[in-house]
């Protein structure tokens, strides 16, 4: 029998926060543990529950959504609960500010059913979600920023296979298509993004692809799928 992925939704609109909840509940594989509708509650209750992931809003009273995060991330207790923020603003600086947070997504709340459920899944499973136009801002703020380092090969102690990985995480590629594209099984891919993670000392799959940017491994025009 499969586990459902535990969730926990936290939205400062009732509204807002009972849709989300009813197309979760209505998802065979996914089972909705709490509800909050500001931050300190949202921290309570993950503390409390221990979700899988949680939907997390940006503005709300008492404790925003980035503090929240923040808080949550911050935890060692929480450790293995993966976040997701939703908002309808898309300015940049909730975006980085989720990221730094330790968010590993960052979605409009106009996107798609389908693609909110298939964002959940992803990132249990660990992996990253950006929403393409948000996806296309991060890619964007570093066009305006000359790479710190000049050629992607001088990335310290990362091999060329890891090199080629890594150009493909930044570029939006998933796991199944990077094994594709280098001709490789998806499980050696999840090993190559964890020895990543810990090379690069990063903690999600978002942060590798800033990385990415920033050293100069790949620059905006590279290929970025959105």
């Amino acid at each position: 029998m499969t586990t459902s992925l535990r969730v926990a939704v936290v939205d400062d609109q009732e509204l807002v926060r009972a849709g989300f909840v009813a197309l979760l509940a209505a998802t065979p594989d996914l089972e909705v543990v709490g509800e909050a509708g500001q931050g300190e509650e949202a921290v309570r209750l993950v503390r409390a529950t221990r979700p899988d992931v949680v939907l997390m809003d940006v503005r709300m009273p008492v404790l925003d959504g980035i503090e929240a995060t923040r808080r949550i991330t911050g935890d060692p207790a929480c450790a293995l609960t993966k976040i997701v923020v939703l908002t309808t603003f898309g300015l940049d600086e909730y975006v980085f500010g989720a990221l730094r947070a330790g968010a590993v997504g960052f979605l409009l709340k106009d996107t798609p059913p389908a693609e909110l459920l298939r964002a959940v899944r992803v990132a249990a499973e660990g992996d990253a979600l950006l929403s393409p136009s948000i996806a296309r801002r991060l890619i964007e703020a570093f066009a305006v920023t000359p790479p710190v380092v000049a050629a992607g090969r001088d990335l310290p102690g990362l091999t060329d296979r890891e090199a080629d990985v890594l150009r493909l995480v930044a570029q939006g590629l998933s796991n199944g298509d990077i094994a594709e594209r280098l001709f490789i099984g998806a499980a050696t891919v999840k090993t190559y993004v964890s020895r990543l993670l810990t090379k690069l000392d990063v903690t999600t799959r978002v942060h590798l692809v800033i990385h990415a940017y920033e050293s100069g491994l790949v620059t905006p025009g590279d290929g970025h799928r959105s």
